[in-house]
């Protein structure tokens, strides 16, 4: 996930600039860059692939020095990782821009500023607009003003930074799909995709809305919206920024974890989805032709990963009509198996670092697959650093040894990749503006299903004495009810399994009775009636039923059967969504219980070993 750090001030800010950039390493990236004014308005740049240290260094040899300048750090998307494509670019000596997003129709911009005589020096979908800002100052338009009329222009996501030689007091920015901040000093003020960036200097931070242009020099600021207005924007003081390994006001971090989802959704969703189309470019330089070619998925995965690999087997097969198998690492890697031509191999991981997954990993290279896919949650871990395509989780650091943040935003990458690879297999461009309209809706629906934290309470209540759970999903749901049921045994050592509610007749049926709560997952879609059949069974035999169920679902309270209200929602959502009452129910059973909630005997957060 790129970065954006600038700074504008009466004092040097080429430390402010690279301290910021290493702030915001944990986004994960493969190259750096930083563009400085110095006193005789000439643009200072250093871009350099790998870490932040190497544009540190290259700092120290030779330093920048000037008042004003902006810095990126860059994660490829157009182009590979080299100093060429990486930012912050320049336009004719005069402009330097950094970007964070995708531009869509890069392609078309560029054969026409080519075709009005820019030179490219890059790859990336970046250079185009550094270039057609210069173009539109060539009326005599200031920098504010040629940005305004550049922006129309561009479809897709993006969060914009530029300076200019002959105007070294100012910085001027915009969003679209992709976060920017505002840190306002005394004397000097700072902009950055990301207030930690900004921590060291300041305390105050403005957030942009979509939409937003604005402009900060060393004692002003100015916003306008997304209709031209300008706007005054509520400053927010931070007097302390909540480490992710501080539970602050939670008793647990599993809880802070748990409530941390919409934030963390919403970052996994930033600059990779326009209004109405996933941005397929956020899989990686390469993603285009790879997924042109894919004809198949195989995905492998552990633990509660394996639940969401299995999830999007549902989305894959349904979406794109693509084959899709999922398998258990650890079974994968010790079988003769059969590769189908064209195979995708995605491998899903929240540490990287996975000893079997990664092991598969590397078995795949070397057996016939077309590429391969990471879905991660650690920018610099084995698998990433391996792997042809990668799409970041932006889960933040998990303390917490049972996953919760990082099974959702695991979801959410998959949902993309199945956008992605529909769009090639008649997936219609009105149905994906569907999914991706229910996608910028999620944070919401998620925050909507946390108030169901007080009612899960309770119900908790009824498991406390159990000593065995079923938990039953049809279709998509299936998979859900597993990870329910895996949280349930992990943190309160109640012994949990999960069925597809069709085999209930087929086995399991002859373990309910009184003492065993059996747990479904309903949201109103098309097997929703299948399942009622089946949870009858369940009140036949004396089963208490707990059922999350969608509040339109047509489930009544009543003897032997509970029933938690979930929000209505898109069925293509609904399993991200029915995971979070599932986890609020492991987790206050365990309280209840007196378990070790974030540290469960036996379990290691990464198992770095087979």
């Amino acid at each position: 996930m790129c970065g954006i750090v600038g700074a504008v001030a009466r004092r040097e800010v080429a430390a402010i600039l690279i301290e910021g950039l290493r702030r915001l390493e944990y986004r994960g990236y493969d190259s750096a860059g930083v563009a400085i004014i110095d006193k005789n308005n000439h643009i200072g740049c250093y871009r350099r692939v790998g870490k932040v240290a190497v544009l540190g260094e290259a700092q120290e040899q030779e330093p920048l020095f000037g008042t004003t300048g902006i810095s990126h750090t860059r994660w490829a998307t157009h182009g590979k990782p080299t100093e060429a494509n990486a930012h912050p670019h320049i336009s004719n000596n005069t402009i330097a821009l950094v970007h964070n997003g995708i531009i869509e129709n890069h392609e078309e911009l560029r054969e026409r500023l080519k075709g009005l005589g820019y030179e490219f020096k890059s790859q990336t979908d970046t250079e185009t607009i550094v270039h057609l800002v210069h173009y539109e100052m060539r009326d005599g338009k200031s920098l504010l003003d040629a940005l305004k009329a550049a922006v129309p222009q561009l479809h897709g996501a993006y969060g914009v930074a530029a300076i200019h030689a002959d105007d070294p007091h100012r910085i001027v920015c915009a969003r679209s799909g992709s976060p920017l901040v505002i840190g306002l000093g005394i004397g000097e003020n700072f902009l950055a995709s990301d207030q930690l960036a900004l921590r060291q200097v300041t305390d105050r931070f403005i957030y942009l809305d979509e939409g937003d242009i604005a402009e900060i020099t060393p004692d002003t600021y100015k916003i306008w919206d997304v209709n031209g207005k300008e706007q005054t924007r509520t400053i927010e003081k931070i007097n302390d920024v909540l480490d992710t390994a501080e539970k602050g006001v939670f008793r647990h971090f599993m809880l802070k974890e748990i409530f941390e989802q919409p934030k963390v959704v919403a970052n996994t969703l930033q600059g990779r989805i326009s209004s109405t189309s996933v941005l397929e470019a956020a899989f990686g330089a390469a993603a285009k032709d790879i997924l042109d070619s894919t004809k198949a998925v195989q995905i492998v995965a552990c633990g509660t990963s394996y639940h969401s690999g299995l999830v999007a087997k549902y989305w894959i097969e349904s979406l794109a009509g693509v084959p899709c198998h999922v398998e258990i690492a650890s079974e994968f890697r010790y079988r003769k198996f059969v590769v189908s031509p064209n195979t995708l191999f995605v491998t899903i991981s929240q540490s990287g670092e996975t000893a079997d997954t990664l092991a598969a990993l590397r078995l795949a290279k070397s057996s016939g697959f077309n590429s391969t896919l990471a879905l991660c949650n650690v920018a610099q871990s084995s698998l990433v650093r391996e792997s042809d395509l990668v799409l970041m989780t932006q889960a933040g650091r998990e303390i917490g040894v049972a996953s919760t943040k990082a099974f959702s935003t695991q979801l959410v990458g998959l949902l993309l990749l199945a956008v992605a690879l529909g769009r090639r297999n008649g997936l219609s461009a009105h149905d994906e503006e569907n999914i991706v309209r229910a996608l910028h809706q999620l944070p919401e629906l998620l925050e909507a299903a946390l108030e169901l934290n007080a009612e899960i309470e309770t119900v908790a209540e009824s498991f406390v004495e159990k000593h065995h759970a079923l938990f039953l999903g049809r279709g998509i749901m299936w998979p859900v009810a597993m990870e329910g049921a895996l949280k349930l045994k992990e943190i309160s050592y109640i012994h949990a399994e999960s069925y597809a509610a069709g085999e209930l007749k087929h086995g399991p049926l002859a373990l309910v009775d009184s003492d065993m709560p059996v747990v479904a997952v309903a949201p109103n879609d098309e097997l929703l009636e299948k399942l009622k059949s089946n949870l009858q069974e369940v009140q036949a035999r004396g089963g208490e039923l707990y059922v999350f169920a969608d509040k339109d679902s047509g489930f009544k309270n009543e003897s032997g059967i509970r029933v938690i209200s979930v929000p209505h929602v898109a069925d293509v959502i609904a399993p991200i969504i029915y995971t979070i009452p599932l986890q609020l129910l492991s987790y206050h059973v365990a309280v209840l219980k007196g378990t070790d909630v974030d540290q469960p005997r036996n379990l290691a957060k990464s198992v770095t070993v087979e």
